[in-house]
């Protein structure tokens, strides 16, 4: 029974090892910066700092790479009235975020790699919060967006650097565009 245990073992991590250039997974978290604008022009958008915390798979395809993600994000954004200077509109929005991206490895080292990617995202409304004269009935429960940007892999660590937009409005009646900026740090378990 030991020899067989053994053996198992040792086949597995040589399929592991095998797999590592062609398939990598982990764990990332991060900060973001969001930001409401609308038609209305009497407001000012305010930025809201927000985190972002799940995972990522990645499957290696040369210089060319997928990636699909899953991560629980809070974001939102307030309105500032310009005549009195009070925040009139607040939005506090969780969701849960499901990028495809499609990515090219400008520099495809074993040690350090510089990529470039983009694809939709799925958001999903899992926690809202509306302080002001509007209200929660009137926000989509999904929004369908895309996500663009940059990042580097350093060993077993990566960083990426993302904008991420909207192609409808978040809330109805509202012509409301929603933009985020994210910054994220991950680490490759697999």
């Amino acid at each position: 029974m030991k020899k067989i245990t053994v053996f198992v073992m040792i086949v597995l991590l040589a399929l592991t090892g095998k797999a590592q250039g062609f398939f990598d997974a982990g764990l990332k978290a991060g900060l973001n910066n969001s930001k409401i604008s609308t038609d209305v022009t009497d407001y000012n958008p305010q930025t809201i700092n927000n985190y972002s915390f799940g995972a990522f798979a990645r499957l290696n395809l040369g210089r060319l790479y997928i990636q699909p993600e899953a991560y629980y994000n809070s974001k939102g954004g307030e309105y500032i009235d310009k005549v009195n200077l009070s925040t009139v509109n607040s939005f506090d929005l969780k969701t849960v975020d499901v990028p495809a991206l499609v990515g090219i490895k400008l520099i495809d080292q074993k040690a350090l790699n510089l990529r470039i990617m983009a694809g939709p995202v799925v958001s999903f409304l899992t926690d809202k919060s509306v302080k002001g004269q509007l209200t929660e009935d009137n926000l989509k429960n999904s929004l369908l967006g895309w996500q663009y940007g940059a990042g580097v892999d350093f060993l077993f660590l990566t960083f990426d650097a993302r904008m991420e937009s909207y192609s409808r409005n978040f809330y109805e009646g509202l012509d409301s565009k929603n933009g985020t900026f994210v910054l994220s740090l991950g680490i490759k378990l697999f």
